[in-house]
């Protein structure tokens, strides 16, 4: 068996001849190639697309190296140009389709002439290179082009409700009626795959470098108490709900005092916020607990794992990153979330004015810690806020300790110290792509107002159906009439 450093060469090695000879797969699978760290496989394989379909390409692979070549593509019709060719498109690409004009080929010609803008089509030919001077250095295809011989249409699509293109503005509410569609675009297709990727090198350097472990934890459980508004889910005990957790808090903590030492998840969190701005009422965290950890021993963790999964295309991050005490952001921000760009930190300008005649000036001061604070501008300095007497706001929660009994227990069976964190998945990649919303790196988002408008959810449900619930609901005026009629 090959280990260490001679597997990391072994695989290169290989690596190497597959580029080389341009082999797509082989035959054998070496047992050191099996237990290889797997880290070490996807650094250094690239995916193969074509396992398991019909296909022989996709439409963003093929090159000048596959001129004479039979292929069969399959994709979407991009658009299509007076009868003499289409471009057919999928996840990877784009490629020009030559529409055959003799007529032993008039079928096709038909077929590929009338096929819909988006309907989906099989193709079948032979790579050609573009006559000279017709190259398109703007597509990675462009110096080639597939002459068909035959064609299929799979599926036709009727007339769409919007453009699949993402230079044409639509409404967002469109854009959702229409999810699925919207999905075509480029901006959505690259922005899921790019999620894709950073978990999966996220889960690598968990689990294979650092030795954690991937446990899902339910998703049916009780009330927490604090924090935000939970969904209630019924049960058919009367009076009794299921809520759904806002986070696996509990259960992180659980994992630890059963003695799993290292626990992360890729964890589906619940939250009824309402109509809040860019939230959304189901998303998703990097959700992380250890033992025996230390606050040093958290930051160190996610600058590696960041560091480790961030897209090789984006600027690199340095670490380690910038960090404040929570007393530091509140002293100079104001915030415990503080936004570093522009400088413009609290400063107490008591000292200034404490000559002033200026009478609730001096009577702010006169208090025992009593301040004057102002944020300080590049310009100049600004007045902002004057602070009377500095006194410590303690909001403590009031809770039944009932409802945290089976934590609080657990705690009292030899618990070990531990500590984590939980990374907002969502709105990480759409920092990272720079979408304008979170909704852009989510397949299926909710509306502002926390709707479904594809699917219409939430709906109305019979009162058959909440019979067993033990539910009784008083109905909206309309619909009572539209159960009448």
């Amino acid at each position: 068996m090959i280990t260490g450093t001679r597997a990391k060469l072994s695989v290169i090695v290989l690596q190497a001849f597959f580029q080389l000879f341009q082999v797509e797969s082989v035959s054998f699978t070496p047992a050191w190639w099996v237990s290889a760290p797997c880290v070490f496989q996807s650094w250094f394989v690239k995916p193969y697309f074509n396992s398991f379909v019909t296909r022989t390409n996709t439409c963003g692979e093929l090159r000048s190296a596959h001129v004479g070549q039979k292929v069969t593509l399959y994709g979407w019709v991009q658009y299509q140009r007076q009868g003499l060719f289409l471009v057919l498109r999928d996840f990877q690409g784009l490629t020009q389709i030559i529409i055959p004009q003799d007529e032993a080929h008039s079928h096709v010609k038909e077929l590929l002439s009338n096929a819909p803008v988006e309907s989906v089509v099989r193709v079948t030919g032979i790579v050609s290179s573009r006559p000279l001077g017709q190259e398109n250095p703007k597509m990675p295809t462009g110096d080639i082009e597939v002459k068909a011989e035959t064609a299929e249409i799979l599926n036709s699509c009727k007339k769409l409700p919007f453009e699949i293109k993402d230079f044409i503005k639509k409404s967002e509410a469109l854009r959702m009626q229409y999810r699925y569609l919207d999905l075509r675009s480029f901006r959505l297709q690259s922005n899921l795959r790019l999620r894709s990727q950073m978990v999966m090198r996220m889960r690598e350097y968990l689990c294979n470098l650092h030795g954690f472990v991937d446990v899902e934890t339910p998703t049916l459980f009780k009330r927490t108490p604090g924090g935000a508004k939970e969904f209630l889910v019924p049960s058919r005990e009367a009076g009794k709900f299921y809520s759904l957790p806002q986070s696996p808090q509990q259960f992180k903590q659980l994992l630890m005092v059963g003695g799993l030492d290292r626990y992360f998840q890729v964890a589906r969190c619940y939250r009824d916020e309402g109509s809040r701005p860019d939230r959304q009422p189901e998303f998703t965290q990097i959700d992380i607990e250890m033992s025996f950890v230390d606050r040093a021993g958290i930051q160190r963790l996610i600058e590696g794992l960041l560091q480790h999964s961030w897209p090789e295309e984006r600027a690199l991050i340095m670490t380690p990153f910038p960090s404040m005490t929570y007393e530091e952001a509140l002293a100079e921000y104001g915030t415990d979330k503080p936004d570093t760009r522009f400088g413009m930190k609290i400063m107490d300008i008591g000292d200034v004015l404490r000559g002033s005649d200026i009478h609730f000036v001096q009577n702010a001061l006169s208090y025992p810690h009593g301040s004057i604070k102002a944020i300080c501008i590049p310009q100049g300095v600004v007045s902002d806020s004057i602070a009377c007497p500095v006194t410590p706001l303690n909001v403590i929660l009031q809770e039944d300790s009932e409802v945290l009994s089976h934590l609080i227990e657990a705690l009292e069976f030899g618990a070990p110290p531990h500590g984590g964190i939980a990374l907002g998945l969502d709105r990480l990649i759409s920092l990272i792509v720079d979408a304008p919303s979170i909704r852009d790196v989510i397949a299926f988002p909710k509306s502002f107002r926390g709707r479904d408008l594809m699917g219409s959810a939430p709906d109305y449900v019979t009162p058959e159906e909440l019979e067993p619930y033990h539910i009784q609901v008083s109905w909206p005026l309309e619909e009572k009439e539209a159960k009448k009629n």
